[in-house]
Order: structure tokens, then C-alpha cells, then sequence
């Protein structure tokens, strides 16, 4: 039985940390009062940050759907198992969901938005309605998506604090336990 993630499921969770923690500091930067020319290079930071994350994202379902997820510890109650995957299901959704709409917000921008200084996905559409149309659900996702981070940090902090159940430990450490085969395909 496999009593942790994966090498490469620890480093693609934990890149996409780093990355999402980024993304939502330049993200926050769209709500306050901004020169333009800073606006359209947060939102090019955005869109470049975001495909990034969107690849690691769909490499992280690969694997998980590949190599699967260790099991729940024994000593948690139904209700932690079941909240925990409702909040991996939900995270997973609102990712897809904040990757749609964010790609639609953009492709129906007024103004350019070249990722990675590259590649423009806005439309050409000056739609400013169906632009804030659009973008209100991926505002709203954010939020959402912030709430189960959130939540998914201090039932992290929870189990290793108070719990020291070890279930921090199945995406930190790269140990074998006794009995375990070496992961060689990580």
C-alpha cells in the first residue's frame, strides 16, 4: 500500500503553491487604483502565471489519476475523510472552473493581453460587457477558491499540531516505510 504521495505529486503540490500564492498577490493588485500601463502588465503577469499553473494543474490530475492518493489515516472520523474530499473535489473544480473563465475574461478583454509577452488572447471582441459579464464568475471563484485554500492550509496545521497523526508528513518527507517497494517511476 502507498502510505504517501509520489515525489513528483509533492513537488507539482507544492509548485503550484508557490505559483498560486503569486498569482493571487498580483491578482489582489487589479482591485486598487493602477496606472494602466501597470494594470495591462499585472494582467499579462496573471495570464502568464495562470498557464503555468493550468499545466501543472493537468499534469497533477495525470498523476493523480495514474498513481491515485494514499488513503485516509486511521484514526480520522468520517466526517474529516468526507470533508477532506469534498474540499480536494471542490479545489479541483473551482481550478477548472478559474481557468475557463479566466481564459474567456480574456479572450474578451478591451485591451491586449499577451502571455509571456507572447501570445495575445484577447479576440479583438470590444466587449466591455460581456467582459464584466464573465469576470464576475471568476471573481467570484477566486473567492471561493481562496475559502478552500484556506481551509485546506489549517486542517493541514490542525492534524500536525494537535493531531500529530502524520498526515502532513504524506506531502512533506520521501521516506520508505517497512514493507513499501522503492518508488522508482517517480
Amino acid at each position: 500500500m502507498h502510505h504517501g504521495y509520489r515525489f513528483s505529486q509533492k513537488v507539482i503540490h507544492w509548485l503550484m503553491a508557490v505559483f498560486i500564492t503569486l498569482d493571487l498577490v498580483v491578482a489582489r493588485k487589479f482591485g486598487g487604483d493602477m496606472e494602466l500601463w501597470d494594470r495591462l502588465d499585472s494582467r499579462i503577469d496573471h495570464a502568464s502565471l495562470n498557464l503555468v499553473v493550468m499545466c501543472l494543474f493537468l499534469l497533477r490530475v495525470y498523476l493523480r489519476r495514474k498513481h491515485g492518493a494514499p488513503s485516509a489515516t486511521t484514526n480520522m472520523s468520517n466526517w474529516q475523510v468526507s470533508l477532506s474530499k469534498i474540499t480536494h473535489l471542490g479545489i479541483y473544480m473551482l481550478m477548472a472552473s478559474l481557468f475557463v473563465t479566466g481564459l474567456l475574461t480574456a479572450m474578451h478583454a478591451t485591451d491586449p493581453l499577451p502571455a509571456f509577452a507572447a501570445y495575445d488572447f484577447t479576440l479583438g471582441n470590444k466587449d466591455e460587457t460581456l467582459f464584466q459579464f464573465v469576470r464576475q464568475f471568476h471573481e467570484a471563484a477566486t473567492q471561493v477558491m481562496i475559502a478552500l485554500i484556506a481551509l485546506h492550509v489549517i486542517a493541514a496545521i490542525y492534524h500536525q499540531v494537535f493531531l500529530r497523526d502524520q498526515v502532513m508528513s504524506r506531502m512533506l518527507k520521501n521516506k520508505q516505510h517497512k514493507n513499501a517497494q522503492p518508488d522508482l517511476q517517480q
